[in-house]
């Protein structure tokens, strides 16, 4: 009777062990943000994203690909009293992440310097997070993106919505506080649905204005209030391209900080080929086209963007994007269909 209860026991233990690491950080991230005294603590010897205007610093590695520069604050510190900065401004760094050794991540942005004396002193360069996000190949993208999401936040954040009155934040930056009403400000991110659509053998890629030279992309759209993502997603489908929307699978989810914190909910859609006619609204994409297995699967080849005067080419989103993900999930599906074929 003992036995199973003994085997039972000795597999908790072991599950509890093996997720201790992740348990333990995520633990001491919430102490840290709901504990000033904490997180004051945890700074001088944390990690610090430097942003110069909300675009992240990058440094070049050996292998010539980029990295955001993680400097250790007192090295921060050193560098903002060399540039005649005062130290105060430390504390207005935001609590971003923590690594497996547990030791915390920071963000600040330091626009009242000079950019180019930063960039001397810390040995890289401030570059636009759309640009960034085409050069990092790791997995510090997504933390590079809610630091900047973060900072964004607290800039535009500065005054309460009912009374009009400064708010205050925690030291970790997770919160804003209003003195007067009481009020509690957290971080928000508007809810997105990016979708691409498939009629079988082809997917619908679009392009607005702003893309880059060559890119397109799976459609996208704000939820609207009360709605679904089922019919926010039919909805956005049938005013950017005009097509009805048979079925739709969820594929997965991300934080994307443009334009301004947005959640992705990202899905997989079907339409009859039969009705696969596009009507594009150019209100809101610039271009829509039908794209077949061998055209995205060159695409997915191009590690560069198109330059000036070069033939034009198909370029998808970085690889960070869910929109990636979600174009190599539909190659990865035809692929297999056509060799069962």
């Amino acid at each position: 009777m003992l036995r199973p209860v003994k085997i039972l026991l000795s597999t908790t233990c072991l599950a509890t062990r093996c997720c201790s690491g992740f348990v333990s950080r995520i633990r001491y991230m919430n102490r840290l943000k709901e504990d000033d005294e904490s997180c004051a603590a945890a700074l001088p010897n944390g990690r610090m994203f430097l942003f110069h205007r909300m675009s992240p610093l990058l440094q070049r590695t050996e292998q010539g690909t980029f990295r955001p520069a993680a400097l250790i604050t007192s090295d921060v510190q050193s560098i903002l009293e060399r540039l005649g900065s005062d130290r105060a401004l430390l504390k207005e760094s935001v609590l971003i992440g923590c690594s497996e050794q547990n030791q915390a991540q920071f963000c600040l942005d330091v626009g009242e310097l000079d950019q180019a004396a930063v960039e001397e002193e810390c040995g890289g360069n401030f570059i636009d997070l759309r640009k960034a996000f085409f050069l990092l190949t790791g997995a510090e993208a997504p933390l590079v993106a809610k630091g900047q999401a973060l900072l964004r936040w607290h800039q535009t954040n500065r005054f309460c919505s009912a009374t009009g009155l400064p708010t205050k934040r925690n030291q970790a930056g997770s919160q804003r506080v209003c003195s007067s009403s009481g009020i509690i400000y957290y971080p928000k991110m508007s809810p997105v649905v990016i979708v691409l659509v498939s009629d079988g053998k082809r997917c619908l890629l679009g392009r607005q204005s702003s893309f880059p030279r060559g890119m397109y992309s799976a459609l996208a759209g704000f939820c609207d209030m009360g709605e679904t993502v089922e019919e926010a997603l039919s909805r956005e489908v049938a005013e950017e391209v005009g097509l009805e929307v048979q079925s739709v699978s969820y594929s997965s989810s991300q934080h994307w900080p443009f334009p301004h914190s947005s959640f992705m909910i990202a899905c997989h859609a079907s339409v009859n080929p039969a009705h696969s006619q596009l009507d594009v609204d150019h209100s809101e994409l610039e271009d829509a086209r039908w794209f077949s297995l061998e055209e995205i699967t060159a695409a997915l080849q191009v590690k560069t963007p198109p330059r000036r005067g070069d033939a034009p080419v198909l370029w998808l989103p970085p690889k960070h994007a869910v929109a990636h993900r979600l174009i190599t999930e539909w190659t990865d599906r035809q692929r297999r269909r056509n060799e069962g074929d």
